[in-house]
């Protein structure tokens, strides 16, 4: 599960959000709100989303955060805050205590390191991680988990960004470096003093990225202009195989954006069922696909739709949060649905809206270096 910068409005406009990042086990959620029918005040929020029903926790603190404040909820249900205070970056760790907002100040950044900006939650949930991006190299910060507060962790060469894990353990960290003018994924191993390998490169002269990463099943979310211009694409994690870029991922006059991956799908890369974010002119939607499918279903998101979020449970039922004025922490339980017979399972020629849905209460190695082949296999 990926952080994710998102601006949302409520129905009717009561309440705007920004930031949503659920944790690696989707038990727990945060965001930043603000409500504009109220105080109009910016405050984090947690959401708890693995008990019979989702409810939402608000910690605000003793003054109103400012919008660009970030928050990580961590597995023991806590809420890692990152604010800019002065020159300083500032992190401490929120929870509930009674009517009121506990915190726990962990230490501080000096902005002399850039701007820091939070990582995607750790598989462990324990840990939180941190990229404050120089002109020439970037540093990675533990900024919760450590023993003495903040910690730089490792220095990489180039100008890094994204930010994917690629096991359970937290120890591999994917990066996407710009280096040289051109940018490539390379991994970064946290256990042996941040030694940086080469991940991903389909050609010499491509910008590669990933995207998203599954532990279980090693199948990598690719997005690179290797074709030509910049497509999405799949591989496996030490694959000899080409990466491969279905026709059904490209849609005329719509981005595609993948944002979670089906778990549990062990040595199964090409069964996991993948959740799309579409974006077009007529709005945002859901696309679910898998590689052996070939096909993309297109499915109506929930309104209110936190745009962008959500987690698959191993037994293909992708959860999508959303909040409205009458259902301010509710989520949508969304089956997969099966893929066509090979027959029928055709390109999408463009992007096509949805009825709307009614919401009810690994190894290490690169990928080869040929040229990918612009089918859908």
């Amino acid at each position: 599960m990926t952080a994710l910068a998102i601006e949302t409005a409520a129905e009717g406009g009561a309440v705007r959000s920004t930031g949503f990042a659920i944790t690696a086990n989707g038990a727990y959620a945060a965001r930043l709100v603000r409500d504009e029918g109220g105080s109009a005040a910016w405050f984090p929020e947690r959401w708890t989303l693995d008990g019979p029903e989702p409810y939402a926790v608000p910690l605000p603190g003793n003054q109103p955060e400012e919008p660009d404040t970030g928050v990580l909820p961590m597995a023991d249900g806590r809420v890692l805050i990152h604010r800019r205070i002065g020159d300083r970056h500032s992190f401490a760790l929120l929870y509930p205590t009674g009517p009121a907002t506990g915190e726990l100040p962990l230490g501080a950044v000096d902005a002399g390191a850039g701007a820091l900006t939070l990582l995607p939650p750790s598989p462990d949930g324990s840990c939180a991680y941190a990229l404050a991006v120089g002109p020439d190299s970037t540093a990675l910060w533990l900024v919760a988990g450590g023993a003495f507060g903040p910690e730089l962790v490792a220095t990489v060469g180039g100008r890094c960004s994204g930010g994917v894990w690629l096991d359970r353990t937290g120890r591999m960290l994917a990066l996407d470096r710009e280096l040289g003018g051109r940018t490539k994924t390379v991994a970064v191993d946290l256990e042996r003093g941040g030694e940086v390998t080469e991940l991903l490169q389909i050609t010499e002269d491509s910008d590669d990225r990933l995207l998203l990463a599954d532990p279980d099943s090693g199948l990598l979310l690719i997005r690179s202009n290797a074709p030509g211009h910049d497509r999405l694409g799949w591989g496996v994690l030490g694959s000899a195989l080409p990466v491969r870029f279905p026709e059904c991922l490209r849609l005329a006059d719509a981005a595609l954006t993948p944002f979670a991956v089906q778990p549990g799908q062990v040595l199964m890369p090409e069964s996991c069922a993948v959740a799309l974010r579409i974006d077009a002119a007529g709005g945002t939607w859901v696309g679910v696909w898998r590689p052996a499918g070939r096909h993309l279903h297109q499915l109506a998101a929930p309104q209110g739709w936190l745009a962008g979020a959500g987690v698959w449970t191993s037994q293909g039922v992708l959860r999508l949060p959303y909040a409205t004025d009458t259902n301010p922490c509710a989520v949508l339980d969304l089956p997969a649905p099966p893929d066509p017979p090979p027959a029928a399972a055709t390109p999408s020629a463009g992007p096509v809206r949805p009825a709307a849905a009614k919401p009810v209460p690994l190894g290490q190695a690169p990928l080869t270096g040929r040229r990918p082949p612009s089918g859908d296999r």
